[in-house]
């Protein structure tokens, strides 16, 4: 991966939307960013420690199925769904868009990509309008977070 210069920031939910329409292999990753990913070559399993043969993200791509949906709700799930990350994997981990070649899945069934090609930074902001746009639906249902009410305390 090479990083010439810091990418942009996305500002607005229909700013990502825009961009997700205009892209194919598009994907978003949780991390510290693409300067702390710089050269790695794979992420690793944290409940086995096994390394994976590639960066583990999650697919921003609207599929088939989703029809004519709008893509800001398509884009708003996709972000909510691991908004928990920036709080389970630490300080300064934030999400970045990225292209890269899916090269397996983890064991989430999330894509694996290298050749990875950053594209911007997602602001907070970008986050808060995900979160108020997956409360607007009828629906219920919450990020993936397995911390969350997961019942593995209980269970020992």
């Amino acid at each position: 991966m090479t990083l010439p210069s810091e990418p942009p920031v996305i500002t607005s939910l229909d700013e990502l939307a825009r961009l997700v329409e205009s892209g194919r292999r598009l994907y978003v990753r949780w991390s510290r960013g693409p300067r702390t990913d710089l050269g790695e070559t794979a992420s690793t399993d944290d409940l086995t420690g096994v390394p994976l043969p590639g960066l583990s993200v999650n697919a921003l791509d609207v599929e088939p199925w989703w029809s004519s949906r709008p893509v800001r709700l398509w884009v708003a799930r996709r972000l909510y769904d691991y908004c928990h990350l920036r709080r389970s994997k630490g300080p300064g981990v934030r999400p970045w868009v990225l292209r890269g070649r899916e090269v397996g899945r983890g064991p989430d069934n999330e894509p694996l990509v290298r050749e990875v090609e950053p594209i911007a930074w997602v602001d907070a902001r970008v986050i808060f309008e995900a979160e108020q746009e997956v409360a607007r639906q009828r629906g219920s249902w919450g990020p993936l977070d397995r911390t969350a009410g997961s019942g593995a305390e209980s269970s020992r």
